[in-house]
């Protein structure tokens, strides 16, 4: 059992923090709002709202889903709080398009991972799951054809950890790729741009990006 912190309360974060509950794990949100009830689905698997500051604090392992645009100016002031901590960071900063959907990423020379690495340089930070909508996060089993979840991170224990995470989420380890170093970030998040065209034809069904090998 492992004691994590899931920032942000908006879907990909209450999915996120079910999931990981329902895995065993003791699992905090992180909320601008942290008086306000959890829902009923998060309430029965245990699971409460704090500060973002509160549930950093007390937790080993920090999921960032909060918006990508606003993820820096959220995290940066809880670098007491994250310090040692493993930071996965699963949001995307970009520009949305007249459609409301990804345009452009805000970091096109550099990544919103790096960024936040920058910006905590006590934190272990791991980019990963940041391809796939939400739901496949918490049930990659729901999609007609093995997803692949990617890993960019520059610390081997950090990474190690949250393929611990992902196995508890029901990720087989071939399904499960490293990219290397936290530099291959970028490349995680701007695949984001796949989104729009996507959504335009299927719409919002559960989805994932994935590497045939």
């Amino acid at each position: 059992m492992t004691a994590i912190a899931v920032l942000g309360s908006g879907t990909v974060g209450s999915g996120l923090a079910l999931g990981l509950a329902r895995a065993g794990h003791t699992v905090l949100i992180g909320s601008s709002h942290p008086d306000r009830a959890p829902g009923e689905e998060l309430t029965q698997a245990g699971v409460r709202l704090k500060t973002h500051a509160s549930a950093a604090e007390s937790s080993e392992v920090v999921f960032n889903a909060t918006p990508g645009e606003l993820s820096l100016d959220l995290l940066r002031p809880l670098e007491p709080q994250l310090r040692d901590s493993v930071l996965v960071d699963v949001s995307n900063a970009y520009v949305r398009g007249p459609d409301g959907l990804p345009a452009a990423p805000v970091y096109a020379d550099s990544s919103l991972a790096e960024e936040l690495q920058k910006a905590l340089p006590r934190t272990r930070v791991v980019k990963a799951l940041n391809s796939m909508d939400s739901r496949v996060m918490t049930n990659p089993s729901i999609l007609s054809m093995p997803p692949t979840a990617c890993l960019s991170g520059d610390d081997p224990g950090a990474k190690e950890t949250v393929v611990g995470l992902l196995r508890d989420l029901g990720w087989k380890d071939d399904w499960i790729l490293d990219l290397g170093g936290l530099y291959s970030a970028r490349t995680q998040e701007w695949l984001i741009l796949f989104l729009g065209p996507f959504v335009m034809r299927y719409g919002m069904i559960p989805f994932s990006l994935g590497i045939a090998r």
